[in-house]
């Protein structure tokens, strides 16, 4: 029943911005985006959570998914997604629809972030079922082998625990072909057996407090060899699967601190790297990060 992804293209390293959009008017979010572009960024990503995760939950916070329609039609050549988009929101076929649409918006340039969804206390709030985490990676390896199928034939039908689909069409197509490119957070073990077998891109960060890495005890290094470990164990190439991290605005207070954490996650075998928007009063170094730095990095010559 699996549809397997599609082969990656030759690994490149890329640069983003994770900007989100808590506690920001919809023109900030709007010059955010466009700074990054213009900055010659390669991606740029929203946030998907009902309430500020980093602040008050009384903070304005748009909708991801809507709000990413809007700045797909503003830009023209950063590619740009949500980091990530919590399964336990919307029916795995009905974000893919919502996907595809942004997908043609923007001409290509989607990258569809999926992860199981994490944060308690926004379920509260909203009424939101948050299942126990055994049941919410289940739900998660449902949505990600239903939305790849969904891609990969003319008509779909799915009988699993959780979602069902009877003669499901995905009219349009997306606009990249064969598919979408799905990057799967993943931080633990069967998470990372998942994106093993389905992600195009695979996204972790280290251990923080307050965030979908609370209690992970694994080293960085540790994942990615058990991510190659379960590609073998299916017969896929590791080296199909981009891999990113990001960091806090903390990389961008200097260009050597940008450097250092591209350098040691690069090492290490990562291929995109963002950092978290910088205070007003860092811009200036993360100007000479876009003009100078990144430039040297593409090279090979930093």
């Amino acid at each position: 029943m699996s549809a397997d992804p599609p082969p990656a293209s030759v690994q490149t390293h890329r640069f983003g911005l994770f900007l989100g959009q808590a506690n920001k008017a919809l023109n900030q979010v709007y010059d955010e985006f466009q700074m990054a572009e213009d900055l010659g960024f390669d991606h740029a990503w929203l946030v998907d959570h009902l309430v500020d995760t980093d602040g008050p939950p009384g903070h304005p916070i748009l909708e991801a998914w809507t709000l990413l329609a809007a700045l797909a039609a503003r830009t023209s050549r950063i590619r740009l997604g949500v980091l990530v988009t919590s399964n336990t929101f919307r029916h795995p076929a009905v974000l893919l629809k919502s996907a595809v649409t942004v997908d043609h918006i923007s001409g290509g340039r989607l990258i569809l972030g999926l992860g199981t969804g994490w944060h308690a206390d926004e379920h509260r709030r909203y009424g939101l079922e948050l299942p126990e985490p055994a049941e919410r990676v289940d739900r998660f390896e449902e949505a990600v082998e239903l939305i790849s199928l969904l891609m990969a034939r003319e008509r779909t039908t799915y009988s699993g625990r959780f979602y069902q689909l009877n003669d499901a069409p995905l009219e349009p197509r997306p606009r990249q072909a064969p598919r979408i490119p799905i990057l799967i957070a993943a931080h633990r073990p069967r998470m990372l057996r998942i994106a093993a077998r389905y992600a195009d891109q695979w996204d972790t960060f280290a251990a923080m407090p307050e965030t979908a890495t609370d209690g992970v005890e694994t080293a960085l290094a540790d994942q990615i060899r058990f991510l190659d470990e379960a590609c073998r164990a299916i017969g896929r190439d590791p080296g199909e699967i981009r891999r990113s991290t990001w960091a806090t605005a903390a990389a961008l207070r200097t260009e050597d601190s940008y450097l250092d954490f591209v350098n040691r996650h690069r090492r290490l075998g990562f291929t995109d790297f963002s950092t978290v928007m910088p205070a007003v009063a860092d811009l200036p170094v993360l100007r000479r990060v876009a003009e100078n730095v990144i430039p040297e990095l593409r090279a090979g010559r930093t």
